[in-house]
């Protein structure tokens, strides 16, 4: 052991212990850029912009825009007053709860995928009691939203979990020392405090949802301007036009890297 110690003490000093942190750091940092220096380097070409715009790709995007915002907006309705609920009430077995809600953050795309067929399928498990309503889920634009929603809303309500968690206690007794109900609390103390919080939250739920792959072509399939997002998009692309497929992927890379300065600079204004 005293050898090995040796042998490297020179590397410890002042000049050479830096590169410790630095060699790692850049042969990480450049797994990440390369691939997509190398995309994006590939995709510049005469026909960009005529693959940007063709017909495949606008109603790509469009479907994409649209199916994840409808989901953004279940996960802030039914995903905010839940947030709020497992942050401040006393509850039996929140852990448990919380557990359910995280689970689909970690569960391969795949697996949930074929939940949600298994569960809503036309032979799924509630499948039979939905067609009694005449509702048929599987291979609609409703199967893109509902798969997105499963994939995409545990972000949303734990952001908003680390929001509300954040507003002091004291405030929250304040207020119903003053005489606010449940509803008061929560809409003119706890929603302007956490703002910051469900606003970066929200971005997330939307970004992961415009980029929702493989849930959506198990439970929705991929119909060209039915449940034809983006990244399926590229998928068939990738097999029938490249130039296609290279193009649609900048869209997202560009459009994920706005989103995500968007919510870097929400946290900053947090701090």
């Amino acid at each position: 052991m005293s050898k090995i110690r040796k042998f490297f003490h020179p590397l410890l000093n002042d000049g050479y212990s830096k590169w410790i942190f630095i060699i790692p750091s850049t042969v990480l940092l450049a797994l990440f850029a390369l691939p997509l220096a190398a995309l994006v380097l590939r995709s510049i070409n005469s026909d960009f912009f005529n693959n940007a715009f063709s017909e495949q790709a606008f109603k790509a995007l469009r479907l994409s825009l649209v199916t994840s915002s409808i989901s953004t907006i279940i996960a802030i309705i039914f995903g905010t007053p839940l947030a709020y609920v497992l942050t401040r009430w006393k509850i039996k077995h929140k852990s448990w709860l919380e557990l359910l809600l995280d689970l689909p953050i970690v569960l391969p795309p795949s697996v949930a995928g074929l939940a949600l067929l298994i569960a809503f399928g036309r032979r799924g498990l509630f499948g039979s009691t939905l067609s009694l309503f005449g509702i048929s889920l599987p291979f609609t634009t409703a199967a893109v939203v509902l798969a997105q929603t499963f994939v995409a809303a545990p972000l949303y309500v734990r952001s908003a979990r680390i929001g509300f968690a954040q507003v002091d206690v004291q405030l929250e007794e304040s207020a119903h020392v003053e005489g606010a109900n449940h509803w008061q609390l929560f809409y003119e103390v706890m929603i302007p405090l956490a703002g910051r919080a469900l606003a970066s939250g929200a971005i997330l739920t939307w970004t992961r949802a415009l980029g929702e792959f493989g849930a959506t072509i198990l439970f929705a399939g991929n119909l060209e301007g039915v449940t034809q997002t983006m990244p399926m998009a590229i998928y068939l692309g990738f097999e029938r036009n490249i130039g296609v497929a290279l193009t649609l992927s900048v869209v997202l890379i560009f459009v994920s890297i706005i989103l995500l300065m968007i919510t870097r600079k929400l946290e900053k204004h947090e701090d």
